[in-house]
């Protein structure tokens, strides 16, 4: 826990608890898309590409390189936590990056030949939720004014 020019104990802000949270959940999903029963036809888990047969909660198709980026961005996530403004950065920016692959996912269809990661429909609904849902959090749990009446530092 964060501690005040007092020494006292203090809370962290809402927009760090959050990304926090988000984070974990990331990791804990990268994780979950490795492991057999979590993962159904996990022995049919390619690198990459549309053809991984492997699916997350028998709905969301995964393939190794999906796993692995669940994995580096709730990683990142857990060190932009830190800070205020790496936070906001985590929750505002990693929304608008999932709105980017929600439009990746849509405009290549799950048979595509650029649909490397790969995404089924189920995968583009939740980026689609995930993107708007994190930017919208990143947005308003942002403090608005820091000390001085200046706006904060990204890296507060």
């Amino acid at each position: 826990m964060a501690r005040d020019v007092r020494g006292r104990a203090r809370s962290r802000p809402a927009i760090q608890m959050v990304a926090l949270a988000v984070a974990v959940v990331f990791v804990l999903i990268g994780v979950l898309g490795f492991l057999p029963g979590a993962t159904t036809h996990s022995g049919e888990l390619a690198f990459a590409g549309h053809h991984s047969k492997a699916k997350l909660f028998t709905l969301f198709q995964v393939s190794i390189l999906h796993n692995l980026l669940h994995l580096v961005f709730g990683l990142i996530g857990l060190g932009l936590a830190s800070r205020v403004g790496g936070a906001r950065l985590f929750m505002a920016g990693g929304g608008a990056f999932y709105l980017a692959i929600w439009l990746w996912g849509f405009a290549t269809g799950p048979e595509g030949t650029a649909n490397i990661w790969p995404f089924n429909d189920a995968d583009n609904w939740l980026h689609l939720f995930l993107g708007f849902g994190m930017l919208a959090l990143g947005l308003l749990l942002s403090p608005k004014v820091g000390t001085g009446g200046r706006l904060d530092s990204p890296l507060e």
